[in-house]
């Protein structure tokens, strides 16, 4: 049997329920909080409080893309999923290269290299202090995905290695792979990349995508068979709601099988424990509420939010450390 790997162990992938495919739940520092102070989300207390209304909503795990090097802290992670109950799911890889100094580390190293610090984070254990240090400390907490990030209209130069490295990941280890999609684009490019890798599109969804409100593009992504991950459904304002156009157009191509839903709400500004809004509940309650306006009901709701991710998260097979070796 499968399973989905957390923050506080591997469980079967029917146990994690109500599910959001992308946030970021913690950035502890990192070059995101140097470009924008908002982006800072370290008050254990504050956090908590946020997943607690969450998980009074409905929600039962959430996906953190916050991968290595730009604000991750593994033990606030798990501190989080043992006070709130919410199952989370830690991530390895690499973000945009806009959230790293032009001189860092992760920039010298190359496929190989880069690989094995993804299967050890996957395998072993994220570094307590996240690599900033000399010295490897690992936590125990193990990454459940690597995120891996594209440019604008797919892959640049700099990040091919990084996707070549998440495929030798998975290879060796069966965890999935997401990705960033820069304003929503490239998400073709960086499916071709990783199959061409070796990396079955089952086992890869794709962030942001919906920015790009165009049907030929996601039936495109579909036929891949790859996941879509439609997490922009509270920045429309007052424009018609793209998320929800994609939402009827991939039910009514019968694609809803390949969707899930996330918030990626990364700023203090989009919490309500910080004084912002609309807050994590939002999709399970005001999104859910225009969803069923729209004749998107229950049992497509269930498959958002249950059934996809139990399958998009699972890793390829079945393999898991028993707790001893942990």
């Amino acid at each position: 049997m499968t399973f989905v790997r957390t923050v506080l162990g591997d469980l079967d992938p029917s146990a994690l329920g109500v599910t959001y495919a992308h946030e970021h739940l913690v950035i502890d520092g990192g070059r995101p909080v140097e470009l924008s102070p908002d982006f800072l989300l370290a008050d254990v207390d504050r956090l908590a409080a946020e997943l607690d209304e969450a998980a009074a909503a409905g929600l039962r795990t959430a996906v953190d893309a916050m991968p290595i090097g730009c604000g991750r802290n593994p033990m606030k992670l798990a501190e989080l999923s043992r006070r709130t109950g919410v199952h989370l799911v830690a991530a390895t890889g690499l973000h945009h290269e806009r959230f790293y100094a032009a001189s860092h580390w992760t920039r010298l190293m190359g496929v190989d290299e880069l690989a094995e610090l993804f299967v050890a984070d996957v395998e072993l254990g994220i570094d307590a202090v996240d690599h900033t240090g000399p010295d490897v400390d690992r936590t125990g907490v193990r990454a459940g995905i690597v995120k891996v990030a594209g440019s604008d209209g797919g892959p640049s130069a700099r990040d091919l290695p990084i996707f070549r490295a998440a495929a030798i990941a998975h290879a060796r280890t069966g965890v999935p792979i997401q990705t960033h999609c820069e304003g929503g684009t490239g998400a073709l490019e960086q499916i071709r990349l990783l199959v061409d890798a070796g990396v079955p599109p089952a086992h890869l969804s794709l962030s942001h995508v919906d920015k790009v409100v165009d049907r030929a593009y996601h039936r495109e992504l579909f036929d891949t068979g790859a996941f879509a991950v439609y997490d922009q459904a509270f920045r429309w304002g007052d424009r018609a709601n793209g998320t929800l156009q994609l939402l009827e157009w991939a039910a009514a191509d019968g694609y809803d099988g390949q969707v899930m839903l996330g918030m990626d709400a990364a700023r203090q500004g989009y919490y309500r424990a910080f004084g912002g809004s609309p807050g994590l509940p939002y999709l399970l309650r005001e999104f859910s509420a225009a969803m069923d306006e729209r004749g998107l009901g229950t049992a497509l709701r269930n498959r958002l939010f249950v059934q996809n991710p139990a399958r998009a998260f699972a890793f390829a097979f079945a393999f898991a450390f028993a707790e001893e070796d942990r």
